[in-house]
């Protein structure tokens, strides 16, 4: 059930970063599956896009995983908090990825709240790309894994969204980037609570 290698070798993150809306997004640490399905991404075009890592194929230490063939998570710290959980597109040394910004928690719910610290389900429990890394358990030791690993994974259950059901909007956080902070590189599930705020 898990999606093949052969899906995120296409060349096109937008239209992938769209399409990952209603799959589902597993992990299992130390033996604890928690899940649920994906309804905010962003998508970051490698060495053409601004807001990417990569702009200008930048190679970093911590951009090198983002030159990888697709199939494989990066993560990263943000403001020295957050890790964030992006999935790594396209073929070798395009350094295309996907940023997951919100699932809806389905499985592990439990687990999702301890490792949030919650004593029930909020819809920020999983809102916000810090929020789905904390409360999936996903970290920097994950750098790096494929997709096809039992360890972090995707699967296609049938959930599909219609056009008219989907936002695409500018990225946040981005100003950064100028012209291409206002590209509708990011994709939501209209009215799903769960989508971080602003969700304009």
């Amino acid at each position: 059930m898990k999606l093949p290698q052969s899906y995120y070798l296409g060349t096109d993150v937008v239209a992938i970063g769209k399409n990952l809306l209603g799959k589902y997004l597993f992990t299992c640490i130390d033996g604890l599956i928690t899940g649920g399905y994906i309804v905010e991404t962003e998508a970051y075009n490698g060495a053409i896009d601004k807001a990417s890592h990569a702009y200008g194929n930048r190679r970093t230490k911590r951009t090198e995983t983002m030159f990888q063939q697709g199939g494989i998570a990066y993560v990263y710290l943000c403001y020295g908090i957050h890790e964030m959980f992006n999935i790594v597109t396209s073929t070798e040394g395009h350094a295309q990825a996907i940023l997951i910004r919100a699932v809806e928690p389905t499985e592990g719910i439990d687990t999702i709240l301890l490792r949030r610290g919650m004593d029930k389900v909020k819809p920020n429990i999983t809102a916000g790309p810090g929020s789905v890394a904390k409360a999936l358990g996903i970290d920097r030791k994950l750098n790096g894994i494929s997709l096809q690993s039992d360890a972090l994974w995707i699967e296609d259950r049938g959930l599909n969204f219609m056009e008219g059901q989907i936002a695409a909007v500018p990225r946040i956080g981005v100003a950064y980037a100028g012209q291409d902070a206002l590209l509708p590189y990011r994709f939501y599930v209209k009215g799903n609570i769960y989508v971080s705020k602003p969700n304009k």
